[in-house]
């Protein structure tokens, strides 16, 4: 069988394919085009009746009536609640208004002003005069006099029952009680508290000298004994003992630990170098040498034999397809080397990669 062998981009179509389109095409025919004639039909008849009756119709008939209406409309607003009201503040408020400053003016021009000078020159004035000297009068020689007598009356009710009392209470009873305890007081600071305060001073004087003074002396000198004789000795044999540790001891002792150490690593690094060795004549290169001489040439011809297969499986259902559902369409030259001879269909089994240059070709 010939792999690179396509069929046309006309071929033949599947019995399952007729079958179905060919009543979906009737379908199409009977019930979709005819309405979507009326369909458009329609919409043309709507834009011409839009375009050559409603548009001018409205710019010339329906849009000056609106404009007329709303003028109306407006007119008889302003007749109804605006012009009345206008109407009547110019004509009838305005004027009464007016009048009445006028009058107003006059009466207090001619009548109130007049009056108001009269009564104050020959009424106001002199009544004014004459209470004033009624006034002075009357304070002076009975409001004045009285007013004193409250007042001395007041300051005697006042010193009686706010001041007097109480400067008598300081004066004769608080000021001897203050000036006994006062007395008192200094009588027992000066033959109580005085004594005993020396006493306690005298006897903590005495404590001091003769009790803590000797007992902190004494301590003292015990532990400057006990750091002199004893624990400075203790601490320079500690510190001797440490250093000959550390000089004669624990130095040498390093020293062999670290020469043992470096001895380890090398014998170490050379153990490692040697198995290294060993690992590569006895496991590395014969591996190496199985997998290029032998599994390399195996590994291609599985791959050869499993190409060969897949194409041939890839052949066999592309011919089941054909038979059944048709051939589907070829893509272009150009499509077809864009994606390395495969093919965009969802049912189209992808081409071989092999046969690419003479499908090209």
């Amino acid at each position: 069988m010939d792999m690179d062998k396509r069929a046309p981009a006309g071929g033949g179509e599947g019995c399952l394919v007729g079958v179905i389109r060919i009543p979906v095409k009737i379908v199409a025919v009977l019930v979709v085009l005819p309405v979507r004639v009326v369909w458009e039909l329609l919409v043309a008849a709507a834009r011409a009746v839009h375009r050559h009756v409603l548009g001018p119709l409205y710019i010339h008939v329906v849009e000056p009536l609106l404009r007329a209406l709303g003028w109306l409309l407006t007119t008889l607003l302003k007749l109804v609640f605006v012009w009345p009201w206008i109407g009547l503040w110019r004509y009838l408020l305005v004027p009464v208004g007016q009048g009445l400053a006028w009058l107003a003016r006059g009466l207090y021009d001619q009548a109130l002003a007049p009056a108001g000078r009269f009564l104050t020159s020959h009424l106001l004035r002199p009544l004014g005069a004459g209470l004033a000297w009624l006034g002075r009068g009357g304070m002076r020689y009975l409001l004045a006099p009285l007013a004193k007598g409250v007042a001395w009356i007041a300051w005697a009710v006042g010193m009686t029952l706010f001041v007097w009392p109480w400067v008598a209470l300081w004066r004769y009873v608080l000021t001897p009680v203050g000036r006994g305890i006062a007395w008192l007081a200094a009588a027992v600071y000066r033959y109580v508290l005085t004594p005993v305060g020396h006493g306690l001073v005298w006897l903590l004087v005495a404590v001091f000298r003769y009790l803590l003074r000797p007992v902190g002396v004494g301590l003292a000198w015990l532990v400057a004994a006990l750091y002199r004789y004893l624990l400075r000795p203790v601490g320079l044999g500690i510190a001797w003992l440490a250093a000959a540790l550390y000089r004669y001891l624990l130095t040498p002792l390093g020293q062999v630990l670290v020469w043992a150490w470096h001895v380890a690593g090398r014998i170490v690094a050379a153990l490692w170098r040697g198995l290294k060795l060993v690992g590569r004549v006895l496991v590395g290169w014969p591996a190496s040498r199985v997998y290029r001489h032998v599994l390399t040439p195996v590994g291609h011809a599985a791959r050869e034999v499993w190409r060969t297969g897949r194409a041939a499986v890839r052949e066999a259902r592309a011919t089941v397809r054909r038979a059944l559902f048709g051939t589907p369409p070829v893509e272009p030259a150009r499509s077809r080397a864009r994606t390395l001879g495969s093919t965009t269909a969802a049912d189209a089994a992808p081409a071989d990669e092999i046969s690419l240059p003479r499908r090209q070709g």
